[in-house]
């Protein structure tokens, strides 16, 4: 088990909790004030436990609190990114995959991909990006747009998740 760095969980006022995790799911302290009012002891001052719960609660929401979630996040190497309109942590999640380094074709390319895939699905496409670089990011792109809209749901919520631990473990 990990313990934050930055900050001790179970000493937070609710309100400190909510703006520590606000933004650990994108733009959802939903999750954060829910995790808060389950209860706050000891247990949350670890990582994954504190992760588990936040897990735990997006995953028995509501269908519509979890599309709200998904389309919370902006595309990969999309209008807003380029515009530098991206949270900061999607910022430096894109930016460590080299996405700000794409070629033209390859911006070209996320761009029809982005539009092909929120045409087809609802909603953008979800990747944790640490650990990948552009042209994995891309072939997973290619390959998970032919997934069925079930698959591709429950694809982006796990890839959520995936995200809101990379996120934890930097605090």
């Amino acid at each position: 088990m990990s313990r934050f760095q930055s900050l001790t969980p179970s000493r937070l006022s609710r309100e400190d909790f909510v703006a520590a995790f606000a933004d650990i799911y994108e733009h959802s302290p939903w999750v954060a004030e829910k995790a808060y009012d389950l209860g706050v002891d000891a247990s949350l001052d670890e990582i994954e436990t504190l992760q588990q719960r936040m897990a735990d609660i997006l995953l028995s929401a509501s269908r519509e609190e979890q599309l709200a979630l998904i389309n919370a996040h902006p595309d990969l190497a999309g209008k807003a990114a380029i515009r530098g309109e991206l949270t900061a942590s999607s910022t430096a999640e894109q930016s460590g995959a080299g996405i700000h380094e794409c070629t033209a074709e390859e911006f070209a390319r996320f761009t029809e991909l982005n539009d092909a895939y929120k045409a087809k699905f609802g909603f953008p496409f979800i990747k944790a990006v640490k650990g990948s670089n552009r042209h994995q990011i891309l072939a997973a792109f290619e390959e998970r747009i032919h997934n069925s809209p079930e698959q591709e749901f429950a694809t982006a919520l796990a890839e959520i998740n995936k995200i809101a631990m990379f996120r934890l473990q930097q605090l």
